[in-house]
């Protein structure tokens, strides 16, 4: 039988693809998912990676669709432990239709260390809308870590977990995976430039100019 929502499965199994060929995640680390628009009065739904699944020869049919409460609504497989972390994400932000969360090396660098990545290169506010701030610990796969996640993301597109690694978030699943290697990249050169002993944050001007563009273009939605 064809899912209804099969070329939406298509496109997460994608993204978990190439979020593993880009060595955002090792094994079976991190997930994926996409929010489902519902037709009028529907419940909202997503599609997410499952549990435990490698991603070389994940198969549409191994992608799982929840409702906002965590209950299957197709699908054999469990859902990542991670799913309502991107629940209370789709909760928290309408604007945002895909969630991406990676277990990059240098970003969970700064995660365990604790460091929030400031403005630093110009591409960082207008793509991903100010610092990478740092989420409060809290359990894997927790109520209390997905509030903590939510809180620290705010309006901006990525936040760092902490002791965990990233979470990125788009309008599509291709710019959340784009935000995932961006946090990546910034958080190598914040790692490489704390260690010749000097990070310069962007002058707080180019800050304001730039913020204002990544808002602007989050309302052109």
């Amino acid at each position: 039988m064809t899912s209804r929502w099969a070329s939406e499965k298509r496109r997460v199994v994608s993204a978990a693809q190439e979020m593993a060929a880009l060595g955002l995640v090792t094994g079976t680390s991190g997930n994926v998912s996409m929010r489902l628009l519902p037709a009028d009065g529907a419940e909202e739904l997503l599609a997410v990676t499952p549990l435990g699944r490698p991603y070389v020869g994940l198969s549409d049919d191994d992608i799982v669709v929840v409702d906002f409460d965590v209950e299957p609504v197709e699908g054999d497989r469990i859902p990542s432990s991670e799913t309502l972390l991107h629940v209370a994400i789709y909760r928290a932000r309408p604007d945002v239709r895909a969630v991406i969360h990676t277990h990059s090396v240098f970003a969970s660098v700064a995660a365990v260390g604790g460091l929030e990545i400031p403005p630093i290169i110009d591409e960082m506010t207008i793509s991903l809308g100010g610092p990478i701030k740092v989420s409060e610990y809290a359990f894997p796969a927790t109520q209390a870590l997905a509030d903590n996640v939510c809180a620290a993301l705010g309006e901006r597109s990525a936040a760092l977990v902490r002791n965990h690694g990233v979470v990125g978030v788009g309008r599509d699943l291709g710019e959340a995976l784009s935000v995932c290697a961006l946090v990546e990249r910034v958080a190598q050169v914040f790692v490489l430039a704390s260690l010749l002993g000097k990070v310069t944050a962007l002058p707080p001007e180019a800050v304001e100019a730039e913020l204002a563009i990544y808002l602007m273009q989050r309302r052109s939605v």
